[in-house]
């Protein structure tokens, strides 16, 4: 099968995934509506875009992973690069989009709110010049102490000279990411702030795309192929900075970057960003000890995982890291204007979408999980093992999906009230837990032990910050949950009847052609979300049911 048939696949699927996507059909049959309460009408068109921009990157990240698995299969050098893109990819997510995004952007709408435009300036300046040079700093030491970070992240990688050689290699490659997509995260924050919620969400699309480029015309080109993936992403980072600068100059906040260490703001940020760093990021920390413990297991134990986790986050990114990135700015204005029921209903009004979102997709995906990968990533060096010992791991992943995306959820309803030290006691306790069920769970079931020891681990985080948000009577539920919670399960267990029936057995999935597979997944989530969706309404669930305002 060629490469250019590979990229053709999802485009058989785009309008099917897109608009299959309850997140972005709600949001838009909502605002078509007529008028509703202004507050819930902005957050969920906002939430829409974002969701849509997000769908197309997750569908050009599919298009992505398929000319991986194509071109490189799952092996020794795959491996390598996922172990080399983790490590900056995990910081990267500690400190741009977890610790530092919810560290800044609650300052940086409180001087929306109470400060003038050129101290708001004078703020990204200094933020800007002092996290540079950190980030440098950082990076300069990651790119020297590559072998050891390989030691400490893929310790059984020793075991292989030639792949421990080829990781520490494509790692000194892949560690200067970490720099720019911080900066991109940065202005990222500030565009949020400002409801620019389009650009940094599309902004990963030139990620997918620059790897794809990477993977056809840079990998063949070098010795050993699989470099070209580790430029890839160097060059990838590049590219998304340059991507935000006219944005920024159009706000007027293209920083001029200042060292400010001792700056009040800065040091405010600084501040709420330490116990953020580990807070905000417990799922990526247990994923890094998934990938860990995977390097001892046989070759190809971390692909798999990793083809599970780009299943998982798809849904994940589509609509909870929307609803996240979405509200979290709101609830930051609502605590500095003292809103507190504002900032209680903005809570309750995510919470409901979250579960009609991610309740559904855990269903399908487990379900779904052996159907999902033949059809999308059996073709070339990715083989029928392949698909069979990735489904694994993706259906323990995809039992904690709803747990992954009520974290994205509650987190929030700390961050904004600058409270960073809070979820940092849950994701410790929750690490704890990951730890320990991972050496009970990775004897009887390998990877795939790996990947429920995570999901149960999230679970009991999420659990932590709801209880929490209750108990400080922060969060008050409104009235309707009973209901809505027996609709919800109606809705579920009528889509997964559809899905258990219609999807057969996996046996007749991997024997079958590319078009059959394809064919035969796309009917099942057209019927599939079809039954959903109606059933939904049959329930007596509405649109203006997921509205804030008076019940």
């Amino acid at each position: 099968m060629t490469v250019f048939t590979v990229l053709s696949i999802p485009k058989r699927i785009v309008s099917l995934t897109v608009w299959a996507n309850p997140a972005i059909i709600r949001a838009f049959r909502t605002i078509r509506a007529g008028p509703h309460p202004t507050m819930s009408k902005a957050l969920l068109k906002s939430t829409g875009v974002v969701s849509a921009m997000t769908s197309l990157s997750r569908l050009t990240g599919f298009i992505r992973d398929m000319v991986y698995a194509q071109s490189f299969g799952a092996g020794a050098s795959t491996d390598a690069f996922f172990v080399a893109f983790r490590i900056p990819n995990l910081l990267r997510r500690l400190f741009a989009e977890g610790a530092f995004s919810q560290a800044f952007v609650p300052i940086f709408s409180e001087y929306q709110t109470q400060r003038s435009q050129e101290e708001m300036k004078e703020l990204v300046d200094q933020v800007t010049g002092t996290l540079g040079m950190i980030l440098f700093v950082i990076t300069t030491i990651g790119v020297l102490a590559a072998p050891l970070l390989i030691l400490l992240f893929a310790p059984g990688f020793t075991a292989d000279a030639g792949k421990y050689q080829l990781t520490v290699e494509m790692l000194r490659i892949t560690f200067p990411y970490l720099f720019f997509i911080s900066l991109t995260a940065l202005a990222g924050g500030i565009l949020n702030s400002y409801g620019r919620f389009a650009i940094p969400a599309i902004t990963p699309v030139l990620l997918n795309l620059t790897m794809i480029a990477a993977a056809l015309w840079l990998a063949p080109l070098m010795a050993q192929p699989v470099i070209g993936l580790a430029w890839g992403v160097f060059i990838a980072g590049l590219i998304q900075l340059g991507f935000q600068v006219p944005f920024l100059l159009k706000l007027k906040l293209l920083p001029r970057p200042q060292w400010a260490w001792a700056s009040h703001g800065v040091q405010r940020i600084l501040k709420l960003m330490l116990p953020a760093l580990f807070g905000s990021s417990v799922a990526q920390v247990n994923l890094l000890i998934d990938t860990l413990l995977a390097s001892f297991l046989v070759s190809g134990s971390i692909s798999w995982l990793y083809y599970s986790d780009r299943l998982v986050e798809f849904p994940l990114g589509i609509f909870g890291v929307a609803l996240g990135t979405v509200i979290l700015p709101k609830l930051s204005r609502q605590h500095a204007s003292a809103e507190a029921d504002g900032f209680s209903q903005t809570l309750d009004w995510a919470l409901r979408w979250a579960l009609l979102i991610g309740v559904p997709a855990t269903v399908a995906l487990m379900i779904l999980a052996g159907p999902i990968l033949s059809a999308l990533f059996q073709y070339g060096e990715f083989d029928i093992r392949d698909v069979t010992m990735s489904a694994r791991s993706v259906i323990a992943l995809a039992f904690g999906l709803v747990a992954f995306i009520l974290i994205k959820v509650l987190a929030p309803g700390f961050y904004a009230r600058q409270d960073t030290r809070s979820p940092v006691k849950y994701g410790i306790i929750a690490m704890v837990a990951n730890s320990t069920m991972v050496l009970i769970l990775i004897w009887p079931l390998a990877h795939a032990g790996l990947a429920l020891a995570t999901s149960l681990a999230a679970f009991l985080n999420a659990g932590l910050l709801f209880i929490n948000l209750r108990r400080r009577d922060i969060y008050r539920p409104r009235a309707g949950w009973t209901r809505f919670l027996a609709q919800l399960g109606a809705a579920n267990l009528a889509m997964g009847l559809v899905l258990w029936f219609g999807v057969g057995g996996l046996e007749q999935w991997l024997q079958a052609s590319a078009g059959a597979r394809l064919w035969h997944l796309s009917w099942l989530v057209v019927a599939g979300g079809g039954t959903y969706l109606l059933t939904i309404l049959a329930v007596g669930i509405k649109p203006r049911h997921l509205l804030m305002g008076p019940s």
